[in-house]
């Protein structure tokens, strides 16, 4: 354990170093992106300043390189040193510096409020801001629209820093860039107006023109215009700058406008009959997507299911034109306690990292403060959390204001199925698949279908494949394969249809199932029975398993477009016979009642599938591939009322599938393990192919 403190301690040396390290935005040390060094012997305290990439191959900075000092390029260029060349050239060296490189621009001339109060002070970003700006840099610098949301833990800044960012565009970069700031409430509003006058108040009015360009020392530099008096502009920069409300959706409509910054936008509220979603559209429909245009959505969590978290969720995946930014609350140099006994504190830390419960409902167990340390936390950060925790007496309050994850962000309404902990114990198998593209076969339906079945490749496609069925002719491996089939909607906005594949190999030895393939995505009811019919063929004739609920018995959370389950089983039952029946009592036997395939999810079978999936989850007795699958996990929740069910905004399509298929593939009853069978003739072969009558459920 020794040797452990130890290393616990010596990485958090390290890591408070990286969190205090040097910045220094007039020499540019420690400012972030790439950068280079330029000396100037004769340059005073910026005699050694490290510059942006992007200024390395501007004639002038590469020849002030050569000579080293200012004096010595002076000489080469003019003959002589004078102090009007001496001033001319600082002054052109300035402007090219505050145009390449926003941390030195902000330290020297923006002007911020004071906290606590008293004389405003220069802008110098913390790191959080840093790392914010950092992500609108690598936008622009990439000729591409900034466009952003930012989720975040509360009071480090993130809305002062997008604001004056967008300033220094209006200011430095380009005229005629006109933007518009829609804040939750009014006051947010009056905040950004009155940082707005405070920075322009400061700012020379020199800097608001070219080199040369005459100008009045007392001319306005911020002017209302309008009746409402919530635009003003900034004649020198022909811009404007508009503020607005999402409590007033009428302020908030765009128009010619580059630059949009919506902030708190979690908080906003339906109002006047208007959605935050539609005074979203109506704030940024007229900004174009090209550079130097803007669109910044920031905001805290404020629950789950609302516009701000399906508007990060999709950043996140990579479905929308936006990047997502997460600053946890560990990221942020205030949050910080200093520990009496350092090392103590690290064994206790250690000793505890396993304990599942907590001292008091106002506290968190040892495992989860471990969790924080691997997340990246200092000492002193876990120990200002655990004093901080004391103030809340639910996780869920302080995880809303001090999220330390982009999950954790977004509170659970209910009750979490899984632990997180062990969810992502499954991750490190998780992998991108071999292949990617199709099932196709001689036909679209009927046993055309099923006939020549075969992969094609396409990057488009829906079907993922990490592992592609092993048919050896000389033998076969009976129950080898099962396909779990969810149904989804055709529409958008309905669950996913899901059609996963296992491998149950391993099985046969004590090991584990194995997540092998997989198709995902929105299909038409006909085409999804035969697309199941078609990758159950692929895979040897696997057993086809499709989720089938009723009417009466459908989970009411889930959007299906309808119950379509019938219709699906009966499309394939003629053609695909290894398909999951279920059970018949005596009497519909009897009556020759015809027999319903497909697994029936209802009110009693799942509490039984999911206590079979947390058991799989918390042994860790399954291997997965697609990483999708732990979000939903961890996004799934047991309701107030008792029923499971994704938390709002969220789904379950893929978990579900798991939770079918592992439960049919642990039970004997169900479908027995693996087993080889050797062929030796052709007739044997044969024999082997045929498949066996439709499996029957057992009872639950």
């Amino acid at each position: 354990m020794r040797e452990e403190v130890a290393r616990i301690l010596q990485e958090n040396e390290r890591r408070l170093e990286a969190l205090h390290a040097p910045f220094n935005p007039i020499t540019g040390l420690g400012s972030p992106l790439e950068r280079f060094e330029l000396r100037l012997s004769d340059f005073g305290a910026m005699g050694v300043q490290y510059l942006p990439a992007s200024m390395k191959d501007i004639p002038l900075i590469k020849r002030l390189s050569k000579a080293g000092s200012i004096s010595k390029f002076l000489v080469e260029r003019y003959g002589e040193e004078t102090e009007e060349h001496r001033k001319a050239l600082v002054e052109v060296f300035l402007r090219l510096r505050e145009k390449h490189d926003f941390f030195f621009w902000a330290a020297v001339k923006a002007f911020i409020k004071r906290k606590g109060g008293g004389s405003d002070v220069r802008f110098k970003l913390n790191h959080p801001q840093r790392k914010l700006v950092e992500a609108f840099e690598r936008q622009r610098l990439a000729g591409a629209p900034i466009r952003l949301i930012l989720l975040k833990a509360r009071q480090w800044g993130g809305s002062t820093a997008t604001q004056i960012y967008m300033a220094w565009l209006q200011l430095v970069h380009q005229v005629g860039l006109n933007s518009l700031i829609v804040g939750h409430v009014k006051a947010a509003s009056t905040e950004v107006s009155n940082m707005f006058e405070r920075l322009i108040n400061a700012y020379p009015i020199e800097r608001l023109y070219p080199i040369g360009a005459s100008f009045k020392p007392n001319e306005p530099k911020l002017i209302g215009i309008g009746s409402e008096r919530n635009v003003r502009r900034i004649p020198q920069r022909s811009c404007n700058i508009k503020l607005g409300t999402a409590e007033a959706p009428d302020s908030a409509r765009g128009g010619d406008y580059n630059l949009v910054h919506c902030t708190e936008v979690g908080l906003w509220k339906t109002t006047e009959g208007k959605t935050p979603e539609q005074i979203i559209r109506s704030a940024c429909s007229g900004v174009l997507y090209k550079p130097y245009t803007m669109i910044v959505y920031e905001s805290t969590a404020n629950g789950t299911g609302n516009f701000f978290q399906r508007e990060y969720d999709a950043a996140r995946r990579g479905d929308s034109q936006f990047k997502a930014l997460f600053v946890a609350w560990f990221e942020i140099e205030q949050y910080s306690l200093d520990i009496p006994d350092r090392e103590a504190f690290a064994t206790e830390l250690w000793k505890n990292r396993k304990a599942d419960y907590a001292a008091s409902d106002r506290a968190e167990p040892g495992k989860y403060l471990w969790w924080l340390w691997e997340q990246g936390a200092t000492l002193e950060a876990i120990h200002w959390y655990i004093q901080e925790r004391k103030s809340k007496s639910d996780h869920g309050d302080m995880a809303s204001e001090f999220p330390s994850d982009d999950i954790e962000a977004f509170v659970h309404s209910g009750q979490r199925v899984f632990d997180m902990y062990q969810v992502e114990a499954l991750r490190p198998t998780c992998k991108p698949p071999r292949f990617v593209g199709d099932v196709v076969a001689n036909g679209a339906t009927g046993e055309d279908a099923i006939t020549g079945v075969r992969f094609v490749e396409d990057h488009q496609g829906l079907f993922t494949i990490w592992e592609k069925p092993e048919i050896d002719p000389g033998e076969r491996i009976t129950n080898r394969y099962l396909v779990v089939v969810d149904i989804g909607g055709r529409s958008r906005g309905a669950d996913y249809s899901v059609i996963c594949v296992f491998d149950r190999l391993f099985m046969m030895e004590g090991g584990k199932p194995v997540v092998v393939a997989q198709w995902y995505g929105h299909i038409d009811m006909d085409k999804l029975a035969w697309k199941s019919a078609q990758i159950a063929k692929y895979y040897d004739d696997a057993l086809l398993v499709i989720e089938s609920n009723t009417l009466e018995t459908k989970d009411p959370n889930r959007q299906v477009d309808g119950d379509h389950s019938h219709f699906i089983l009966n499309q394939i039952k003629d053609v695909y016979d290894n398909l999951y029946a279920r059970p018949q009592s005596a009497d519909e036997i009897r009556d020759s009642v015809p027999r319903k395939y497909g697994f029936h999810t209802n009110v009693h079978t799942k509490p039984i599938i999911i206590d079979v999936l947390i058991t799989f989850i918390r042994e860790g007795l399954y291997v997965e591939r697609d990483e999708r699958c732990l979000n939903e996990y961890i996004t799934y929740e047991r309701k107030q009322n008792g029923a499971y069910g994704a938390i709002i905004g969220k789904h379950d399509d893929l978990l579900m599938t798991r939770a079918i298929g592992l439960y049919i593939s642990s039970n004997t009853k169900e479908m027995p393990l693996p087993k080889i069978i050797q062929v030796k003739t052709a007739e044997q072969r044969r024999a082997a192919s045929r498949r066996s009558k439709p499996v029957s459920e057992a009872t639950i």
